[in-house]
């Protein structure tokens, strides 16, 4: 059905013309949900019309008044005529301005908490339904619906501009919003094949979206090479008994190629640009361990090291340490794992890591010791059957 089309393509599109008339994300969600009950019994009736997204950005507009209207706050009345006052909406859709760039933006906004940022661009810009964004991150619906309430809330109180950052602020913003796409990307990538939405292809989604609503910008494309090389691994990534399998030991003729050529092309654009920045890093250092026979491991440990000069996090020092590890440096790299112990002590990951290098000196007590508390906090049962596994190896 054409409602349902639209709905999938152009709800993002739709939601931010709605949102930056309105200026109110709820209003502007229920005034959406308005038309589209009103497009369910006037399209079956009489057909879609011409532009389906024009007719409900438009639609949705006038609904948005009538609830206004309706309300029986004074202030409601007057954001109403003050609404009705501007300019009409467009009967083209192509002559309506796109302002998704700008709703991400604003849903990313530093004021908000890393999770609200996260939850409200599921919401709005991924369309994913309050109870498939609690599920994904293991909270209650109740819970993510005052999440999402809350920061509605606060960018109307907190007068946050529905705007693009301007050159001074442009690229401390862009990092806040690439991390929060490579956060949604990260949890699908930990809860797997299990998870009720693909969260990996809503990231990669937002990402693509980005860089066509501003291309030639190099860490867009890095950020959008990341997600796809990493994402082009997904079959290899479990065995046929459930069980995480190594990047070492993956079959890589699961791999997808056709993406990793994608992701590996917009990394060589991004670098062309001569813009070095974490989120083409990051890719590299996929790109590494996806274009040789083997992971370069060395040199994976010196992009690393880059990294480290924009990100100085106890959890980079970590991959750093590991990479270490993998060129042989097993001292440097425990001596490194110590330096982090207390910051990461609640890091699964940090855990997994040290019982693999602890094993490989042959100190087995305490390696078994550390994979019995990664066993305990895996996010996923693929991640503590490979662990488990692993573990067991020592007690042969």
């Amino acid at each position: 059905m054409a409602l349902a089309e639209v709905a999938k393509t152009d709800r993002g599109r739709i939601l931010s013309a709605l949102i930056a008339r309105l200026r109110d994300f709820q209003l502007a969600e229920d005034a959406l949900q308005d038309a589209m009950a009103s497009a369910l019994i006037h399209w079956q009736r009489t057909g879609p019309p011409a532009s389906p997204t024009a007719w409900l950005i438009r639609v949705g507009f006038r609904k948005a008044i009538d609830r206004l209207r309706r309300s029986r706050r004074d202030g409601d009345h007057v954001a109403a005529t003050a609404i009705l006052a501007g300019d009409e909406v467009a009967e083209d859709f192509e002559m309506i301005p796109d302002e998704r760039l700008r709703l991400i933006f604003t849903c990313c906004h530093p004021a908000l908490d890393p999770k609200s940022r996260v939850a409200l661009t599921l919401r709005v810009l991924g369309g994913l339904t309050t109870p498939e964004i609690a599920r994904a991150f293991i909270d209650q619906d109740t819970t993510m619906g005052q999440r999402l309430s809350r920061a509605k809330a606060k960018i109307a109180a907190a007068g946050i501009p529905f705007v693009i950052p301007g050159p001074e602020d442009w690229t401390e913003r862009l990092n806040s919003v690439l991390t929060v796409v490579y956060l949604i990307f990260n949890a699908g990538y930990t809860l797997g094949p299990t998870a009720d939405r693909d969260l990996c292809a809503e990231a990669i989604y937002l990402a693509q979206m980005l860089d066509q609503l501003r291309p030639d910008e190099a860490e867009v494309e890095g950020c959008l090479a990341l997600l796809l090389i990493t994402q082009s691994r997904s079959k290899a990534r479990i065995d046929c008994k459930g069980a995480t399998v190594a990047l070492s030991d993956q079959d890589r003729d699961l791999w997808d190629h056709g993406m990793i050529a994608e992701g590996l092309a917009h990394l060589d654009t991004a670098m062309a640009r001569a813009a070095a920045g974490p989120f083409q890093i990051k890719a590299a250092i996929a790109a590494c361990q996806t274009r040789a026979v083997a992971p370069d491991w060395p040199q994976i440990a010196a992009l690393y090291q880059a990294l480290l000069r924009y990100e100085p996090t106890p959890i980079i020092r970590l991959n750093h340490a590991v990479a270490q590890a993998e060129t042989g440096a097993l001292d440097a790299a425990l001596l490194a794992l110590g330096q982090v112990a207390s910051d990461l002590d609640g890091y699964q990951p940090y855990h997994a890591a040290c019982a693999d290098l602890l094993a490989r000196k042959g100190r087995t007590a305490e390696s078994l010791a550390a994979y019995g508390r990664a066993i305990a906090m895996a996010a996923s049962a693929a991640d503590a059957a490979f662990l488990t596994r692993r573990r067991d190896r020592l007690l042969i």
